[in-house]
């Protein structure tokens, strides 16, 4: 993580450390910041910041005093794999293998933690992100579902199991099938009946009521056949696309797609609902390190993407200018544009990062080392 002045890294054994991303100099290393492996760092603000683990619990750290955590928050039953933060509610969300999205009031934490409560649960959940205006949740799955909870409001207390669709695996498209994606909604604080899915509403009102859900199998290249595991999930910094990096069940392809948010009324007949989210932009990957997720990142602006490649990293636009996506909206999916690749590891690369201040671009390889650069085009 990045906040501007300090570049926090989340290490595979119990450390995180702290480097200062202008002259690259060591600050200080956090040795037993948890007792497993340290998955996600978020900044709450210029001094505060959170980091989760395999540990199954996450700390709240203070810049000025760094000696000690300020409180250890516990209430995952499993890994836990991403924080983020509501800056309108002070918020904070964590997600973990459990299935649980889980928020902690930080107006009320103590050196004994916060109140906290379970806010959302699905199976085989990998990432949990909020849109930057909070509007928004966007959950992936391992098995290729992409959920959308809309009008998001933290702070009900949603009663929401696990759905029979949200199955292992999902079924693959029939041959021939262009369909983007199956969407259904529902608002995610009214009562089911049974666990049948079909009750679930099958569109998604003009005046919906807050937190309504959709759920959706995002189309993926070269995967009309075949199922696929969501590993990474990011969002525009304006919140007009989300970005993905997806692999086949088989692990044999990994596809870095950008699908837009289509707002707005539906236009579809009532029996063919409609998808909030359309796939642009897409490239191919050099599926390097089967098995590890591979975290890649928009630009502060949102006119790059940084993937990780192999021993590398590869700078990716939407067209040859670097264009801001809304001016450059396909009317058919298009491939990404290589603007550059960076190659400066001797292992694989699993994160990247941009500066949200600086013309500064970090990536870290499975080995541990990290690399700082300054893009020049």
């Amino acid at each position: 993580a990045v906040s501007g002045s300090v570049l926090t890294v989340a290490c595979e054994q119990t450390e995180v450390l702290l480097f200062d991303p202008i002259s690259s100099r060591h600050i200080k290393t956090l040795t037993e910041a948890h007792e497993d492996c340290v998955n996600n760092i978020r900044f709450l603000d210029n001094r505060l910041f959170a980091t989760c683990s395999d540990d199954t619990t996450i700390a709240l750290w203070d810049l000025r005093k760094l000696n000690s955590k300020v409180c250890s928050l516990h209430g995952h039953a499993s890994w836990v794999k991403n924080i983020e933060y509501d800056t309108n509610t002070r918020l904070l969300v964590t997600s973990g293998f459990d299935g649980n999205v889980i928020t902690w009031d930080t107006n009320r934490f103590t050196e004994d933690g916060c109140p906290h409560k379970k806010f959302f649960h699905t199976r085989y959940l990998m990432r949990m992100r909020l849109t930057p205006d909070c509007s928004k949740m966007l959950i992936s799955t391992s098995s290729g579902y992409l959920l959308i909870l809309h009008d998001l409001d933290l702070t009900q207390s949603l009663e929401v199991g696990s759905y029979r669709m949200l199955r292992a695996r999902r079924t693959p498209l029939s041959s021939g099938q262009t369909t983007l994606c199956t969407s259904t909604s529902r608002s995610a604080g009214t009562p089911r009946q049974g666990n049948d899915s079909s009750k679930i509403h099958p569109h998604r009102e003009g005046l919906s009521p807050r937190n309504s859900l959709e759920v959706l199998t995002p189309e993926i290249p070269g995967e009309r056949d075949r199922g696929n595991c969501i590993t990474s999930l990011q969002l525009h910094p304006k919140g007009w696309a989300t970005l993905i990096r997806c692999s086949s069940n088989m692990d044999d392809q990994e596809w870095t797609c950008v699908y837009e948010f289509q707002e707005g009324a539906p236009t579809r007949p009532l029996v063919s609902p409609r998808c909030s989210l359309r796939l642009t932009h897409y490239i191919e990957e050099a599926n390097v390190g089967r098995g590890y997720i591979k975290e890649l990142c928009f630009s502060p602006d949102g006119r790059l993407i940084c993937s990780p490649y192999g021993y590398g990293v590869r700078l990716l636009a939407f067209d040859e200018r670097c264009s801001e996506l809304a001016d450059c909206l396909p009317v058919q999916t298009s491939c990404l544009r290589e603007i550059r690749s960076i190659y400066s590891h001797s292992d694989v690369v699993l994160t990247t990062k941009f500066s949200p201040t600086h013309c500064q671009l970090a990536s870290g390889c499975l080995s541990g080392r990290v690399a700082l650069y300054q893009p020049k085009f």
